[in-house]
């Protein structure tokens, strides 16, 4: 694998799964009370967390997980438990209420301070597993084998491409107010309600693949991958 190859792979995959767009109106949502310049300044402590989180296992690999004895099976249950949470919450209506700011709240509070407060209540389930989920660490791990191969160099450019996602979440998180305007209140939670059913759907998923994972033919190897690659692009050609 060339170098271009490989960062052009990386950053699809990486770009694919944590999905900063798809993720926007779930931002709005959690954000809804915060001023232009808090909601921005969060989305900066967000995305820096995520370079963080996902830089430690792209130069580590699974020593995180191993030295705490955690497999990754195990770590895709629990991050579909923590999914399935927030994707009921979702449909329900309650995230709207549970993240929903008061004036006074806001007024009280510098930008910074208001940034941090909200940063703190989002990074669970939203920073993990939601942006950052096990499809996201096993990306990064394996393309970190791959960029061992093509040494230094592979390593640096693994790094960018990790940088670059991670600042293009902030730049799709920086339109969530044009977003919000766009959709409006009854648009707003239209779209978070039917996101909370397919988060659920995906919860569900996410721990069906750590049951297959973790047993012997416990899971048919068709629900846990009901569109492999292969399916998927000849029936686009029919």
């Amino acid at each position: 694998m060339t170098l271009a190859t490989f960062v052009v792979n990386f950053f699809v995959a990486l770009f694919a799964l944590i999905d900063p767009v798809g993720n926007v109106p779930l931002f709005a949502a959690a954000t809804q009370g915060a001023t232009p310049a808090g909601r921005r300044l969060t989305a900066i402590y967000i995305a820096i967390f995520a370079f963080v989180f996902l830089g430690a296992f792209y130069l580590t690999g699974l020593a995180i997980l191993r030295f705490f004895g955690i497999s990754m099976s195990a770590f895709r249950i629990a991050g579909g438990i923590l999914l399935l949470l927030l994707g009921l919450d979702m449909a329900r209506g309650d995230l709207l209420h549970s993240f929903a700011d008061s004036g006074a709240e806001t007024s009280a509070l510098s930008t910074q301070d208001y940034a941090k407060a909200r940063f703190e209540s989002l990074i669970v389930p939203f920073g993990i597993p939601l942006l950052i989920g096990p499809g996201a660490i096993s990306s990064a791990v394996i393309y970190a084998e791959e960029a061992r191969g093509l040494g230094p160099a592979g390593t640096a450019a693994g790094l960018g491409v990790i940088t670059a996602v991670c600042a293009l979440i902030v730049a799709a998180f920086w339109f969530t107010s044009l977003i919000s305007r766009a959709l409006g209140r009854i648009g707003m939670v239209i779209v978070v309600r039917v996101l909370g059913l397919i988060l659920c759907a995906m919860a569900i998923q996410f721990m069906l693949a750590g049951l297959a994972g973790s047993t012997m033919n416990l899971v048919r190897g068709e629900t846990v991958t009901p569109y492999p690659p292969a399916a998927t692009h000849s029936a686009l050609r029919r």
